[in-house]
């Protein structure tokens, strides 16, 4: 699996240990910056990272800026791209089973170390079920989701 990964000042420091973690379960990372600590915006890495997965470069992609919730927001935007922050091992994992999660969003000043290997590691064990047999529930929920995302409506 191809992981884009992209952060801004706020994830820069748990960026190394999120694409050692990557290639330790046998992934290739795709390493979208920053590149160091100085300020940045995090909406242009949410893009890097969307646009990787959207242009098949990636598979899935993971988002870190300080809470994790600047770059969810921002990553959300593009069509094709289903974010969540997940700051525990179960909806991390679960967001890809049940919901079809393919950006994980993390916050840097939020997780710890030991816990954000924890974290990358639940979301790239995680698979969709929704082609099994008898989980056709959430393959039905997913496309609802899909569904609202192409007509876009507004109240």
């Amino acid at each position: 699996m191809r992981v884009a990964v992209g952060t801004d000042h706020g994830g820069y420091l748990l960026k190394e240990i999120v694409i050692a973690v990557i290639r330790e379960k046998g992934h290739e990372a795709l390493d979208f910056g920053t590149d160091s600590k100085a300020s940045v915006d995090y909406p242009d890495f949410a893009e890097k990272v969307g646009i990787a997965i959207q242009s098949g470069k990636a598979d899935r992609g993971i988002v870190i800026c300080g809470s994790g919730v600047g770059g969810c927001i921002a990553a959300n935007k593009m069509q094709g791209i289903y974010a969540a922050i997940c700051h525990d091992v179960y909806s991390a994992k679960q967001g890809v089973e049940h919901d079809g999660m393919n950006v994980l969003c993390l916050g840097g000043r939020i997780v710890g170390t030991e816990l954000v290997k924890v974290l990358v590691q639940s979301f790239l064990e995680g698979r969709f079920v929704g082609e099994d047999q008898g989980q056709e529930r959430y393959k039905r929920r997913v496309e609802k989701v899909k569904k609202l995302e192409k007509e876009g409506k507004q109240s």
